[in-house]
């Protein structure tokens, strides 16, 4: 399969960035895209709200349901992922992007801080997947992705943000337990990490305009996932992936559509040695 055309897509997080992009890489085969991000209003530091990433979508030649969804609330997301259930007849792919950082040291990271990104990346994850996947069951190549790093202990990656690494490779654990407990169901369950930093709106807090010239743009996510998205679910199961790597292993070859800033000496992202 090479296309996700009238495939539905439940995406957390999809109103900017890294999720965006994976919703209109998949709206231009002319997949159904819920959009389940809490941005509904304008904010007044980020880009987009589900609203206009719905007419993107479209515009695109997808079809885009804009849900209001705060994924620490497990009643908000059984609401859309039955809404999306009725909107589009069915739902054969979980996109768990949503996430919050904090890259604070264990005294300079208040237990509200840890609690958010606890509760938006490892529960939202966990909370998300498990609504899913009695609507994956159904599905004839079902897919959860979630947007999280390899699992590497090395200590260099805990020690100057111990809490945000914590609630990451939460989600990464959903994948590593998840794909072994549905192996047998044929649901896919892999991680999409990249291998550079990618320019988004947490990079420009975080770095300003020489992270965001130094990364590359989320497109090449966007990609990787859409390559990982239409695999058999039965064989490409429980692995983490390397954005760039992956594109290699498929052929692609010029990197530099895909930078900010070409020729810029780029950024490698975390937890990746």
């Amino acid at each position: 399969m090479s296309t996700l055309e009238g495939k539905v897509l439940f995406i957390t997080g999809a109103s900017r960035g890294i999720g965006k992009a994976i919703a209109l890489r998949a709206a231009r085969d002319g997949a159904k895209i819920a959009i389940a991000a809490k941005t509904a209003a304008p904010h007044p530091k980020l880009p987009g709200t589900i609203y206009t990433a719905a007419e993107e979508i479209e515009a695109a030649g997808g079809k885009a349901l804009p849900l209001m969804v705060d994924v620490r609330s497990e009643e908000q997301i059984a609401e859309a992922v039955a809404k999306t259930v009725e909107t589009f007849g069915g739902l054969d792919i979980c996109v768990n992007n949503a996430s919050a950082i904090s890259l604070t040291g264990t005294l300079e990271t208040p237990l509200k801080r840890f609690d958010l990104m606890h509760s938006i990346n490892m529960r939202g994850t966990f909370a998300t997947s498990q609504a899913c996947i009695p609507y994956l069951k159904k599905a004839k190549n079902p897919h959860i992705l979630n947007l999280s790093p390899p699992l590497n202990m090395s200590p260099k990656w805990f020690q100057g943000h111990v809490a945000y690494t914590m609630a990451k490779y939460g989600m990464s654990m959903c994948v590593l337990g998840m794909a072994a407990e549905f192996k047998d169901e044929g649901i896919a369950v892999n991680a999409l990490w990249p291998r550079t930093t990618i320019a988004t709106a947490a990079i420009d807090m975080l770095g300003g305009e020489d992270m965001m010239r130094q990364s590359r743009k989320p497109e090449i996510m966007a990609d990787a996932a859409h390559a990982i998205l239409t695999s058999d679910s039965r064989s490409c199961t429980g692995n983490f992936f390397i954005d760039e790597d992956l594109l290699r292993s498929r052929g692609v070859t010029d990197f530099d559509q895909y930078a900010m800033e070409k020729g810029a000496d780029l950024l490698p992202d975390y937890f990746l040695d």
